[in-house]
């Protein structure tokens, strides 16, 4: 995946997460697979929703590292701790936090 897929990939995930801020969560909860559910709660920090669908934090950034960068780069990734994935979410954070 390139720089500008996982900008990509960013943004829609903010804009998800936008859309649960403004909507609720039982208004993408059926239209959602549960793996975008997770990474959407762990981008807005939201604990009830990540422990209700069975998701810890660690799976999220561990699932996410492999969309981001491929199965060589996540491995890589996970060996650092998952520092880029964090670093990663914590940049949509960001832009959630701009709008």
């Amino acid at each position: 995946m390139s720089d500008a897929d996982r900008d990509d990939l960013r943004a829609a995930l903010v804009e998800r997460a936008r859309t649960v801020e403004q909507n609720g969560w039982e208004a993408v909860r059926s239209e959602w697979a549960e793996g975008d559910l997770a990474a959407v709660a762990y981008l807005l920090q939201d604990a009830a929703m990540l422990e209700e669908l069975d998701e810890p934090e660690g799976s999220v950034l561990t699932r996410y590292a492999g969309n981001l960068f491929g199965f060589n780069g996540a491995r890589k990734d996970i060996q650092a701790g998952l520092v880029d994935t964090q670093a990663w979410f914590a940049k949509a954070r960001s832009e959630l936090r701009a709008r």
